[in-house]
């Protein structure tokens, strides 16, 4: 009959270090992750925005590159609304309040990324609509009548 296997301290003590060394790399990865927002880009031309260079729109503050854009922005709100609402809810001044198709309650499960912004729908018939869409038009179905969406709180 055999005994319980001892190990030895070496061994003991090796396989402890590597345990170590282990949850500091998982600590110094997820430290350094990368922040998942990204900056505004104008709702106009879709360059860098200038963040001096504002105007309040449903309530939140929207950024432009330049006052050419704001003026062209306040000339026809509504022809860059849609952009101008992506940019508030990815910079976290807008919150996603239920789905922008229907309104409805977002189902977990039904996320799809539009414009750079983690979007949830009600339902995967709404995602799928959307997710059949190219891109300009994904911001504009997501983002363009509001629905879904509400200032922060």
């Amino acid at each position: 009959m055999s005994g319980p296997t001892v190990l030895s301290k070496e061994y003991t003590m090796k396989s402890m270090m590597f345990i170590v060394a282990g949850f500091v790399v998982l600590a110094t990865v997820a430290l350094a992750a990368p922040d998942t927002k990204t900056e505004p880009m104008c709702p106009v031309s879709g360059h860098a925005c200038d963040p001096d260079v504002t105007v309040t729109f449903e309530g939140g503050k929207v950024c432009f590159c330049c006052e050419k854009c704001v003026k062209a922005f306040e000339a026809d709100s509504a022809k860059f609304a849609a952009k101008a609402r992506q940019q508030l809810v990815a910079t976290g001044k807008f919150e996603q309040t239920g789905c922008p198709l229907s309104g409805n309650k977002v189902k977990a499960g039904t996320e799809l990324k539009v414009g750079g912004v983690e979007v949830g729908f009600c339902c995967n018939k709404c995602k799928g609509k959307v997710e059949k869409a190219g891109a300009d038009e994904q911001v504009t179905m997501v983002f363009g009548s509001g629905k879904g969406f509400a200032l922060a709180k």
